[in-house]
């Protein structure tokens, strides 16, 4: 895995630091008429450490520019992550292909308990503290699209009760007007 910190201001993103963490390289073989035409893609997970990340997969002849393009699909593809304290506010399970990624919160201390391509998202999304357990396949890309989509699917508990008072409070309006 690869780190790089870069600075940049695609498509109205701040100004910030981005981490990039390359999780896997696979080098592709096309059979045409001449011979094998090979190229590399590159999946990368991008983040500001601060509840934003990102995932992207770039396809090139060369390595760098693999690299490159998953970085600006990453950076295209930002969700921000609801941090409560150094750790996720709730339990949640996701499912990518055959891959199943378990995200559970830990008390602080506890550091980051993940395997490479979990740990590449959560760090990158700057969660300090939780245990992961990736079940089923372990493929580092499906394993890494289940971990984005579960830190997709995480709701800040206050926003929800929020949320939920006002669908109550909207609903016995509307139960009081009828009668």
């Amino acid at each position: 895995m690869v780190n790089y910190t870069t600075e940049g201001n695609r498509r109205g993103v701040d100004e910030k630091n981005f981490t990039e963490r390359v999780v896997k390289i696979s080098r592709v073989a096309k059979v045409v008429k001449g011979g094998r035409h090979l190229s590399f893609s590159a999946v990368v997970v991008v983040g500001d450490g601060e509840g934003q990340v990102g995932i992207g997969s770039g396809k090139a002849d060369a390595v760098p520019n693999a690299i490159k393009k998953g970085s600006v699909k990453a950076r295209k593809n930002m969700i921000s992550v609801p941090v409560s304290g150094s750790t996720i506010p709730h339990e949640i399970t996701a499912k990518f292909g055959a891959s199943e990624v378990m995200l559970k919160p830990a008390p602080p201390g506890t550091g980051v308990i993940a395997g490479g391509s979990v740990r590449a998202v959560i760090e990158c999304a700057g969660v300090k503290d939780i245990l992961t357990k990736a079940r089923r396949s372990t493929n580092p890309v499906n394993c890494v699209k289940a971990t984005f989509k579960a830190i997709s699917m995480l709701k800040d508990p206050a926003t929800e009760i929020s949320k939920r008072k006002r669908l109550v409070d909207s609903n016995s309006e509307y139960s009081n007007s009828e009668k």
